[in-house]
């Protein structure tokens, strides 16, 4: 094509069926808001720029990639009232693509190949068709006796369409391609010649075709490419649709998802090759896991890196960092900012937050290790324990490298333990150890001999004599 067309994205509509407070398009499709799948493949597609057309309200501004224009739609008109607010941004030199914000499953192949029969047909509009088995809510495609497309129904309000248009399963996808100029000439001929009173963008064809321009369609072969989202049942079937492409494409690239069904994986996941990926995990946000990495059953990770090779199981990963060759869990807690470097392992009933875990360290099982500094190739006993909040404000503690903490060790922050030290069972240590020495902080165990044998004796109740058959009761003591 001579220039780079310029995507409109409409995506002004609050979603009323949605039953949301949220705006429609800024509701989550596997990790990105419904409004960027279209953003993204078109820029994808090759698109120069990229308008997305909001309400007043202008929610979706915090969300839009940096180069991302916006227009206003002021009055909620229709979607050629959405397209005339953004005509400011229309050059009348490029190709136009419009977009459905809530139409996220078409991919910048399929938008690529709808710019390209635009050019080829030399098409003065062309639009984006399917053929639907139940074309309910959408508006039909008429067409002359040549084939070419004459005008686009409504339906959405009884009345919009006669018995006759109703029958055509050919629908309009509301996604087109028009010259610039052709564009810009239409739309102040707009009317709102409909039930709803509004601006529909399909009466641009009709105004295109009668200044003499040629309307094309370019079916689309992949109908479910075309799903929009009206409600949350249909978000619901789309997300199946959208996860099932990702999860293949991640078993295309050589990952195993060994039950595909039980694995939810957001778009921006990346996995490495011959990684294992076991059911009911859900990885999130923009979670990374390397190479031959093992990640499941029951696991989530939510914007966290898990290294190559490493093994995290029935765990809950939240902006962490796990290095090559880690193990986690099973029934393992790593809060923001936990790292847990090469080799080193987080255990049973392990809760770990904004801590560093050394090299080859271990932390077995049965700990909360918080705000700490942990160096290589230590050992953590169970049940160990950084206190690290005094009641107004947090503390660091500071572990050393080759330390061998022993069992039920609480660590009273701020406090260090030095390299090579020890730390004696059921200590609460308060003061530094020093390098290569023992902490010990315990009461002096003492043995209390005969103990029990006393205790039975002072609680030995002395046996009643029997009282004889008929005979009356003793009087009750004074």
């Amino acid at each position: 094509m001579s220039s780079s067309p310029t995507a409109v994205v409409l995506a002004a509509g609050q979603g009323t069926r949605m039953r949301s407070e949220l705006p429609k398009v800024l509701h989550e499709l596997c990790g990105r808001p419904l409004v960027l799948w279209p953003v993204l493949a078109a820029q994808e597609a090759g698109a120069g720029r990229v308008v997305v057309v909001d309400s007043p309200r202008r929610a979706l501004a915090p969300v839009l990639p940096a180069g991302v224009e916006l227009a206003v739609q002021e009055v909620p008109d229709g979607t050629g009232g959405a397209v005339i607010a953004a005509q400011s941004h229309i050059a009348r030199e490029e190709p136009v693509l419009i977009l459905s914000g809530d139409v996220p499953l078409l991919g910048a192949e399929q938008i690529g190949a709808l710019l390209g029969a635009h050019a080829r047909l030399g098409a003065s509009a062309t639009m984006a068709t399917a053929l639907l088995e139940d074309p309910r809510g959408y508006g039909r495609v008429v067409r002359g006796e040549d084939g070419s497309v004459e005008r686009v129904v409504e339906t959405k309000v009884a009345g919009d369409a006669q018995t006759a248009e109703l029958e055509i399963h050919e629908v309009n996808s509301g996604i087109f391609v028009f010259d610039g100029r052709a564009l810009l000439d239409a739309l102040p001929k707009l009317r709102p010649d409909n039930a709803q009173g509004e601006l529909y963008l399909p009466q641009v064809l009709e105004l295109v075709r009668a200044a003499g321009g040629r309307v094309a369609a370019h079916p689309i072969d992949d109908p479910t490419a075309l799903l929009g989202i009206n409600d949350r049942v249909a978000l619901a079937q789309v997300r199946a649709i959208a996860q099932r492409r990702i999860n293949e494409r991640h078993m295309l690239d050589g990952v195993t998802i060994v039950d595909p069904s039980h694995a939810e994986i957001d778009v921006e996941v990346r996995i490495g090759a011959d990684a294992r990926i076991e059911p009911d995990t859900q990885l999130r946000g923009a979670t990374t896991v390397g190479a031959r990495a093992s990640v499941g059953p029951r696991t989530t990770a939510i914007d966290s890196h898990i290294g190559e090779r490493a093994c995290v199981r029935v765990a809950w990963l939240e902006r962490a960092r796990v290095g090559d060759g880690v193990q986690v869990g099973p029934f393992a807690y790593l809060r923001p900012g936990t790292v847990v470097r090469e080799h080193g392992k987080v255990g049973t009933f392990v809760e770990v937050k904004n801590s560093t875990i050394g090299a080859r360290t271990k932390v077995p099982h049965l700990s909360y290790i918080g705000d700490a500094d942990v160096g290589e190739d230590s050992n953590l006993g169970a049940s160990t324990i950084t206190a690290n909040y005094d009641g107004d404000a947090k503390h660091r503690t500071t572990i050393g490298s080759g330390v061998k903490g022993g069992v039920d060790t609480s660590l009273v922050a701020p406090v260090r333990v030095g390299d090579g030290a020890y730390t004696a069972a059921g200590s609460v240590i308060t003061e530094d150890v020093p390098d290569g020495a023992l902490g010990m902080a315990r009461a002096r165990q003492e043995n209390i001999e005969g103990y029990a044998r006393r205790r039975r004796e002072r609680h030995a109740q002395p046996e009643r004599p029997e009282r004889p058959k008929h005979a009356p009761a003793p009087p009750p003591a004074a």
